[in-house]
């Protein structure tokens, strides 16, 4: 039950954190609540730790998000990173600057996204750090895995003649976003919405690729395809060529100009958090085409030179310059 009565102390937080993140989770031994908590490594495990920012302003808007989307979604931001490195995440940890503004009633619901999604992957969160000021709310999710020794999936290992697969949709995100900005809320909206609201790392897909040792290289669609296909390439030393009838975007009944639309969103658009992955041509009938119901997608091959381009449908060839998000590029 959510209380509209504000914490009256930092302690009074804590234990209110402290009972609402029941359950046990394999592997620790001590939760919230001391100076740091701890945690057993198995053997034979290497750790995996990502963190991730979402700032108020930047990556959301308290107008047009509800707190509890807001924790889901930044939470589900460090998992992804998780996925795209094949491991299994395990716990996290919650920095949260919080804006003088915010009530009692708008941080449970925060923690409360951030709780539904967590329990579904059996991530303990464990405490973290809270302040509060006059500025606007700031929390950054770490969240650490684990792997098998040598098994973690790499940016750095596709080579020329990989080809390349994504599982999902691109670009469903970036529409749900201008959707939700114009308050759309029919047809094709339901989905597109959902897809930037609720998205869902792929950490199953990840661990499997990485058990069977499928994927090259790996890295999860963030700031967009092509930045994230660029960054791919540029730690692995290669270039691709992707296929644009090949691309999954989002399919709708309209014109010419809403159709290029939805291929900028899936060439550009950000927060899909799909997994982009390379295999060797000998793997590729070990990949499954679908995978825990998402369809997995062939949209390009790798090869040496050091571009990025598309192939239309015509045979002409297109340069693609990265133009996915880039804080500094944006600022």
């Amino acid at each position: 039950m959510v209380s509209e009565r504000p914490f009256q102390s930092e302690e009074e937080f804590v234990r209110w954190l402290q009972k609402r993140a029941v359950g046990r989770v394999q592997g620790l031994r001590l939760g919230i609540g001391d100076d740091a908590a701890l945690a057993r490594v198995p053997s034979g495990r290497e750790i995996v730790m990502t963190t991730d920012l979402s700032i108020e302003g930047v990556h959301f808007s308290t107008r047009l998000y509800t707190p509890e989307t807001i924790g889901y979604r930044a939470i589900a931001r460090s998992l992804s990173d998780i996925a795209a490195m094949g491991a299994v995440p395990k716990y996290a940890l919650v920095a949260l600057a919080l804006s003088k503004r915010a009530s009692r009633r708008w941080v449970e619901s925060l923690y409360e996204g951030m709780w539904r999604l967590a329990r579904r992957y059996r991530v303990g969160i464990l405490g973290g750090d809270t302040a509060r000021y006059s500025g606007k709310t700031l929390l950054d999710v770490a969240v650490i895995g684990e792997v098998a020794r040598g098994k973690a999936l790499l940016r750095s290992g596709a080579k020329p003649g990989d080809r390349l697969f994504v599982a999902g949709t691109l670009g469903l995100s970036a529409w749900g976003l201008e959707l939700l900005k114009a308050r759309a809320r029919k047809g094709m909206a339901h989905e597109a919405l959902r897809a930037h609201l609720y998205p869902e790392p792929q950490c199953g897909l990840g661990r499997y690729l990485a058990k069977e040792g499928l994927a090259s290289a790996a890295i999860d669609v963030s700031d967009g395809l092509s930045t994230d296909l660029h960054r791919l390439c540029e730690a692995s030393g290669v270039g691709a060529r992707l296929w644009e009838s090949r691309i999954p975007r989002p399919q709708a009944s309209a014109n010419g100009r809403l159709q290029a639309r939805l291929l900028q969103f899936a060439l550009h658009g950000g927060e899909d958090y799909r997994l982009l992955f390379t295999s060797s041509a000998a793997k590729v009938r070990r990949i499954p085409s679908s995978f825990q119901g998402i369809r997995i997608h062939q949209i390009g091959e790798v090869f040496a030179p050091r571009k990025i381009v598309l192939m239309h449908e015509d045979g002409a060839e297109q340069l693609i310059i990265p133009q996915g998000y880039d804080h500094f590029r944006k600022s």
